[in-house]
């Protein structure tokens, strides 16, 4: 009886053991969620909050709970809303199309092996390493009407007649940005194409040019096949980096002339920042949170990201 007792304590002392929780694994990960509830949760909280208030700094008397009035005048009333939306949907499609495409080549290019590789490759990335502020100034002297190089050099070429205000001329403005941007843009999806092409087995390759295939077949049944998940992810953070992209436009243009660049977010600049409607611009900045959940959950659904081709 009395050995019985202790086997049965012992069972008793082990069960508890193996019960007991051990909280030294959730101690050591503590301070980066307290860090993210105070960077990340906290402040989207806030802006949620402030959506459903009319908070304007330059007129106090107006404050209050104001439900969902900054929502249904967004949608009824705000014609320049519609017109960023737009103006949103041109930019990243634009931008994330043009990127992919001189990326991906200029990764197939970089992937050879040739003499100097590792310079070009570090000259390639060099544009993402410089800062938007930067970009934007260097850009701006490059587009200036009077002592611009672009003018300069189109001049000499007598491909103008006169000098133009890239970035004050309504039909030039958009597509001046958008190509500074895609200059600073294109090493990101350089790097990423070219991070993914090594990954490739070079037996594929040897194997294709076996059986009688030439560059183009290897690079849409090899090539292509192995980067669609990349891809995917790649344009997927760059459409949202790029919707959410403010420090460009706002060194380049302030969303003018005529808020002919004028995008969401710089919309939200102008209305959070500029004109101190906080109300307001959260309730902008609550509507693209959704117009970017539902893109993303859509666009990762519809290309399948993740799935085997069967």
């Amino acid at each position: 009886m009395t050995g019985n007792t202790i086997n049965s304590n012992l069972s008793t002392v082990q069960r508890s053991r193996k019960n007991r929780i051990n909280w030294m694994p959730y101690l050591f990960i503590a301070p980066s969620i307290l860090l993210i509830l105070s960077f990340l949760f906290y402040p989207m909280a806030n802006v949620f909050y402030y959506s459903l208030q009319h908070f304007n700094a330059n007129k106090p008397y107006y404050n209050g709970f104001a439900g969902l009035d900054n929502f249904i005048e967004i949608f009824t009333k705000d014609e320049i809303f519609k017109l960023s939306l737009w103006i949103s949907f041109k930019w990243v499609v634009w931008e994330v199309a043009l990127q992919l495409v001189f990326g991906l080549l200029i990764a197939l290019v970089l992937n050879q092996a040739f003499k100097f590789r590792g310079v070009f490759r570090t000259a390639a990335i060099i544009p993402w390493a410089i800062s938007g502020v930067i970009t934007a100034t260097m850009w701006s002297l490059l587009y200036n009407e009077h002592n611009g190089l672009l003018n300069d050099i189109l001049l000499r070429l007598n491909l103008l007649d006169s000098p133009i205000a890239w970035l004050a001329d309504p039909e030039s403005v958009f597509f001046s940005v958008v190509l500074s941007e895609l200059w600073r843009g294109i090493p990101f999806f350089t790097i990423t194409m070219l991070a993914a092409l090594q990954t490739i087995p070079q037996e594929l390759y040897e194997s294709c040019t076996v059986d009688g295939g030439g560059r183009t077949k290897s690079f849409i049944h090899i090539t292509l096949p192995y980067l669609k998940n990349s891809i995917i992810l790649s344009t997927l953070l760059r459409a949202v980096w790029e919707f959410n992209n403010v420090d460009m436009i706002f060194a380049m243009t302030n969303g003018g002339p005529a808020n002919h660049t004028m995008t969401m977010t710089m919309y939200v600049a102008n209305q959070a920042i500029v004109a101190q409607n906080f109300g307001y611009g959260s309730a902008l900045t609550v509507i693209g949170f959704f117009i970017l959940m539902i893109f993303a959950i859509g666009y990762l659904k519809l290309s399948g990201f993740g799935k085997e081709d069967n």
